[in-house]
């Protein structure tokens, strides 16, 4: 065997097998490229699901990394630290609310999310003790805790996981009368994903995330926007949200908040959304550690220059054209935003394609069977994007595979 198979073969023996990777082991990783063990070079074109918006091993989050590591790392909350109030001021200035409360992982900002709601609910809005309700969607991806999978509608989630959590109920994704008749005087919230990402980068129809907005507006709710994916600059803008000229109530915010070093994520909201909380009732050990705040406050303070969004949508301007040319016979649908994009196959295998790719030299990932899901870092160049969606092209139309060339 060689020294990748059996990599690959000790870490299945040793693994639980919750996860099915391609086969590479990868080692080393610069800007959009990646490197095997055995010095094999990759373009990314997935980057951690949109975790490594500003690439592999960036020189200045780096820097601000290791000058921390060198100070303090952890405190817990039961203590003050010199990082924590600078982070949660910009995080918040930058998506124009008042106050943040820092988590670790997505999913830990979902589930305080929907702390946050139920707590709104009987506090603000007066809903009776635990009745409260919280309207979320078809094709939704929040997390995998028992809570969060108890409003999936994906079997591979739910299968085997039960009992569930209750007080949710499920609607159409972009059915904006169906989300109008699910809604009662119990009814607290709106949890929704601007564009469902996991689901193949899913765009919402125009006018639904502003009818949204008017009905949790009309009807004293709380409209809750999951941007663990879409948000940070991914779409062309800091949140998408902006693209449908909405702001929620709620920012949920994660991956690439942690500049790819660790995982940093966040809710961000109004001062009389989040003020709802007392000491003792919330909280995390590693949330807001002064590591993942120094790393936070500077992919924030990279966002506000406006630089990350506008190559974003420069570069989904190139990576439209792109894929704007794939084999007609083999691809039924290509949605894009940003430096996003979902490519639904005619037949065959994600996976296969995925696989095909891997041997091209490109790194990408397969969602719900035959869509492809390309979201590259947005440092990566014209050039290399260019590149990479012509080895899809060639995937497509069955051309042999090849060992990519190690391109600098």
């Amino acid at each position: 065997m060689t020294a990748t198979a059996d990599e690959i073969r000790r870490a299945e023996a040793s693994t639980a097998p919750n996860y099915r990777p391609l086969p590479v082991v990868l080692h080393e990783g610069h800007g959009a490229w990646l490197t095997d063990i055995e010095g094999r070079r990759y373009l990314d074109m997935l980057s951690g699901y949109g975790a490594l918006n500003f690439g592999h091993t960036d020189p200045e989050l780096l820097a601000v990394a290791h000058e921390q590591l060198d100070r303090l790392t952890l405190t817990s909350r039961a203590f003050h630290n010199d990082r924590s109030a600078t982070f949660c001021a910009e995080l918040a200035e930058l998506a124009g609310m008042e106050m943040a409360l820092p988590m670790n992982t997505g999913a830990e900002a979902v589930e305080t999310t929907i702390k946050t709601a139920r707590k709104w609910g009987y506090q603000v809005k007066g809903v009776p003790q635990d009745r409260a309700k919280i309207i979320v969607v078809d094709g939704n991806f929040h997390g995998r805790t028992v809570t969060i999978v108890s409003f999936s509608d994906d079997p591979r989630a739910t299968a085997e996981f039960g009992p569930f959590t209750p007080g949710f109920v499920r609607v159409p994704f972009g059915d904006a009368d169906a989300l109008h008749s699910a809604i009662d005087d119990h009814t607290v919230a709106v949890l929704l994903e601007p564009i469902q990402g996991e689901r193949g980068v899913i765009l919402p129809p125009p006018g639904y995330l502003r009818t949204v907005r008017e009905l949790c507006t009309a009807h004293d709710m709380l409209m809750m926007a999951d941007e663990v994916q879409s948000g940070l600059g991914r779409t062309g803008r800091t949140f998408a949200c902006e693209h449908a000229e909405v702001v929620p109530d709620i920012y949920v915010l994660g991956k690439a908040l942690g500049g790819g070093i660790l995982p940093v994520s966040a809710v961000v909201s109004r001062r009389d959304v989040l003020g709802v909380f007392r000491p003792g009732e919330h909280g995390s050990t590693f949330g807001g550690n002064p590591l993942a705040c120094a790393v936070g406050t500077a992919v924030v303070r990279r966002l506000k220059t406006g630089e990350p969004q506008r190559r974003a949508s420069e570069l989904g301007a190139v990576l439209t054209s792109a894929l704007s040319h794939l084999p007609a016979s083999e691809v039924t649908e290509v949605r894009t935003i940003g430096l996003w994009a979902g490519v639904d196959l005619t037949t065959g295998d994600g996976r296969t394609v995925c696989e095909g790719l891997l041997k091209r030299g490109v790194l990408a990932n397969a969602a719900h069977g035959r869509t492809i899901r390309l979201s590259p870092p947005l440092v990566v160049s014209e050039d290399d994007l260019r590149w990479g969606v012509e080895q899809l092209a060639k995937v497509l139309a069955r051309q042999p595979g090849v060992a990519a060339p190690a391109r600098l």
